[in-house]
This record gives C-alpha cells, structure tokens and sequence, in this order.
C-alpha cells in the first residue's frame, strides 16, 4: 500500500514537472531576473568613482549596456536552428561572465580594464537578456498558441518587476553594499536559467479548457506581487528599516514569487486526475487531441511545411506569410511590422532608458540619499 502510494506520488511529481504550467513557472522565475539591465543606475556610482570615470565614459558604457539588451538578432538566429536549452545556457554563461568580470574590476580584485573591455564586459552581460527572452518567451509562446498575449503580458510583467525583487534580495542578502549588487546580478540569473534548463522546451499543442482563466489567476498574483512591492519601497523610503526587516522583506518577495506553484499543482493536478480516470481509453484520448485541429488547417499546413524544406529561408525573406501566421527569422527582419517596431522603439524607449541610467546620477547632484536612490530606481 506504502509502496503504490509513493510509486503515484512520484507519478504525479514527475506529471507536475514535465507539464505546460510548470514551464510558465519556471519561465517566470526566469524573467523575474532579467532585467538587470534597468538597475545600472543603483550601480553606476560604484562604476564611476571605482575605475575614477568622468560622466562621458559612463553615458559611453550605458550605450553599450543597452546596446547588449536591445540587439537580440543573435539569439533569434540561434533559436532557429538550436533547441531552447542552448538558449538558455548561452545567455546565463554570458550573463555570469560578463557580471563576473564588472564585478572583479569595480572591486579591484584585477587590474583596471580599459574603457573598451569594460564596455564589452557590459555588452555581454546585458545581452544575456535577449537569450533568456528567447528561450523563455518564445518557446512558452508556442506552447500556448491560444494564449499568446497572457503569456506575454505575464512574462514581459515580470521582466517589469525584476528591478524591484533584485533590490529587495540584494538588501536581504548584502544590506547596502552596492558592488555586491552586481555580484548578485552575476550569479542570481545564470542559476535559475541553470537550475530549469530540461524544464523549458517546445511542448506538443494540446489545448485545454478555460486555460485563459488560469492565466487570469497568474496575471491576478503578479498583480499582488507589483502592488507589495511598491507598498514596500514606498515604506522604506519613509522608515528606516534593519537587517532583520529586509531579509523578512526578502524571504516575503519569494514567497510570492513561489506562489504561483499553488496554481500550478492544481491545474496539473487536475490533468493527471483526469489521465488516471480515462487511463482505460488512453489510445482514444491521444487520438482524439491529436486531430482536435481542423483537417483542413492540417492539409493546408502540410503543403506549406514541403514549401519550406525546397526553398531556403533567404529565397522567401521577402514573401512573408500571412500576418497571424510564423515568420523566419528573415521575414520578419525584412517587414514593415519590423520597421514600425523598430521606428517605435527608437523614439519611445530611448529617452526612457536614459533616464533610468542616469537615475543614479542625476540624485547625487540634487543631493539625494543613497538609499532615496537606491528606491527610486526600482520604483
């Protein structure tokens, strides 16, 4: 009896890890800690007076930190031909290497890098982002194909929210010593790609009911997790808070984040209670999933699918599909959708990531409080 009940268990813990709701988990935790690159301006003092740069030098090493964040041409060109693992494993390689070595210079644990290393040391480590972005969001985008927009509004979310949670743990785990801020930013993302490599992959389509629903639920948590921290940083910029409360405040920020695994058991749960009740008709119930989609959708892909083996992708870069369909990589370089995306982006983000990275800078000139600092940014 012992025995058949923990052969189940591990049944269903095995169920729980493999399925769709434990990768967006996963993918989440991911992209929770990648958005290092909002946070340069916590640290961008420690960089200026360390290595005795003037403001140009700085703005010149911002440029290529956002320069590293923005270019994500090379990780998309590596997911065509690469599973999401290599992905993943890229990006949290680079993401530690270039920290590492940031991290190894400000602290003069080796002799002062030129400008120029130290602006491939950031263009390194913040182009990691654009790995995890894509070997997170993307392939979780194909596993939901039903749901696409929940599942980029709540991993983009998180990606929002990563500046606040790494403020909270790099106070819970260093107090106020900036330069560890960046050894945390090195070691913190690189470990949590690591730890969910098998975890993150294209899973088979097999649509569920109301899976909308459990979105809302997640989006509904990331919500609570938003609202607690700004709770949190307003409070700390008006109270002085100690050791003690700032690691509570941490051990709370991971708990929300490790909140969603309740949604996660349940859904998955529900799938494997299922799968045991018809595990008499399991034959049927893969048939049926599997032609759930329209035949002549089926038909209509075949065709396209034989198109795209006899003719290279640099042949059709520019007779792109139909919009709603996938793109190459080439097609969608080349379309005008590219061109009003990147148009956007120039004139919308730029002014934004200016300010962001020199947050830092512009309160030690007004006569701000590090810590008043330190909150703004997050914030």
């Amino acid at each position: 009896m012992v025995v058949a009940q923990l052969t189940k268990t591990k049944a269903f813990i095995h169920h729980v890890i493999t399925g769709r709701w434990f990768m967006i988990f996963a993918s989440c935790l991911i992209m929770a800690v990648s958005g290092a690159t909002y946070m340069f301006g916590l640290y961008s003092n420690e960089v200026k007076t360390s290595l005795g740069y003037d403001q140009s030098t700085l703005n010149l090493i911002s440029f290529f930190k956002d320069l590293g964040a923005n270019l994500g041409i090379f990780s998309g060109l590596i997911n065509e031909i690469s599973p999401p693992w290599v992905i993943l494993a890229m990006g949290a390689t680079m993401n530690f290497v270039g920290y590492f070595m940031i991290w190894l210079s400000v602290t003069s644990r080796i002799a002062k890098p030129q400008v120029w290393q130290m602006c491939l040391y950031f263009y390194i480590g913040s182009n990691s982002q654009s790995f995890a972005n894509t070997g997170a969001l993307v392939n979780c985008v194909k596993s939901f194909p039903r749901s696409r927009g929940s599942v980029i509004g709540l991993l983009k979310g998180y990606v929002g929210l990563s500046g606040a949670i790494f403020t909270q743990l790099y106070h819970a785990f260093y107090g106020d010593n900036s330069k560890a801020l960046i050894f945390l930013i090195g070691w913190l993302p690189a470990a949590i790609s690591f730890i969910f490599l098998p975890t993150v992959r294209v899973l088979s389509i097999t649509p569920q009911p109301k899976e909308v629903k459990v979105f809302y639920q997640l989006l509904y948590i990331s919500l609570g997790v938003a609202g607690f921290l700004m709770v949190l940083i307003v409070i700390q910029n008006k109270l002085s808070f100690s050791r003690v409360v700032y690691i509570v405040d941490g051990m709370v920020v991971l708990f929300l984040l490790l909140l969603p695994l309740a949604v996660v058991f349940k859904e998955e749960f529900k799938l494997w209670k299922n799968q045991n009740q018809n595990q008499t008709f399991t034959d049927r119930v893969d048939g049926a999933s599997v032609i759930e989609l329209p035949q002549p959708e089926e038909a209509h892909a075949a065709p396209s699918h034989l198109e795209r083996k006899n003719n290279p992708c640099l042949r059709n870069v520019f007779k792109p599909p139909k919009r709603g369909e996938d793109y190459t990589i080439f097609q969608a370089l080349f379309s005008i959708d590219m061109l009003i995306l990147f148009i956007a982006t120039v004139f919308g983000v730029g002014g934004t990531l200016t300010a962001l990275d020199n947050l830092g800078q512009i309160g030690t000139h007004w006569g701000t409080p590090k810590r008043a600092s330190q909150l703004l940014c997050p914030l």
